[in-house]
């Protein structure tokens, strides 16, 4: 009796788990241009705007992070390896959602900003995680928010491990993070011309208080 309640419950979970990644938006259809990212989900932009407000780190940088991490896929998460080549066995971290963050900087970050309820599968805590992350290494690191290659470096390898330099032995990290800061400036340019956009859209926000 214990072990069909107990197949039930991981049946249950496994439906809900499901179920969640179902109803998830799909992932923007042109990526290249944030105007269009926001036009397909003009809550990122109110998301991403409120990560900014509270942290500091731009709109564009955020999103440029989410791209490289996720390709905007909320439940995404690394593949498992292969036992015996055949067999699929553990996942080579425990990074999910969004942003790929990881268990115990999650963890870290729900403690200390995020609350109890904050999921990495939902962009509204995904671009807030983003800003937490980027203002610590600010603080740490002394590294600018206007300054997207070095912060993906520090995302990328913690910053205990960009203070130690172990990026430069990972070439494929410091392209990622050229690529990374690339995105981010094309991302600010294109949003120059169509936030206005989104800033205006909602029947309570009356121009021209609205692009302030």
């Amino acid at each position: 009796m214990r072990r069909v309640a107990g197949f039930l419950l991981v049946g249950g979970y496994l439906l809900v788990a499901s179920g969640c990644a179902m109803l998830a938006p799909s992932p923007p259809e042109d990526q290249r241009n944030i105007c269009e990212i926001f036009r397909e989900q003009p809550s990122w932009y109110d998301h991403a705007r409120a990560a900014e407000e509270r942290w500091g780190t731009p709109i564009a940088t955020q999103l440029a992070f989410i791209q490289q991490e996720s390709s905007f896929r909320s439940h995404v998460r690394p593949p498992r390896t292969r036992l015996l080549g055949v067999i699929p066995w553990r996942r080579p971290s425990s990074a999910k959602g969004y942003a790929q963050a990881q268990d115990p900087v999650w963890g870290e970050y729900r403690d200390d900003a995020g609350g109890l309820f904050a999921r990495r599968t939902h962009m509204k805590h995904a671009t807030d995680f983003i800003g937490w992350y980027n203002a610590r290494s600010r603080r740490q690191l002394g590294l600018s928010l206007h300054d997207p290659e070095r912060l993906y470096l520090a995302y990328h390898e913690g910053q205990g491990g960009y203070r130690r330099g172990t990026y430069r032995a990972k070439p494929r990290v410091r392209q990622a993070a050229r690529q990374v800061a690339a995105r981010a400036d094309r991302y600010q340019a294109q949003l120059g011309a169509c936030e206005a956009e989104f800033r205006c859209r909602r029947f309570y926000q009356v121009w021209p208080f609205c692009r302030a």
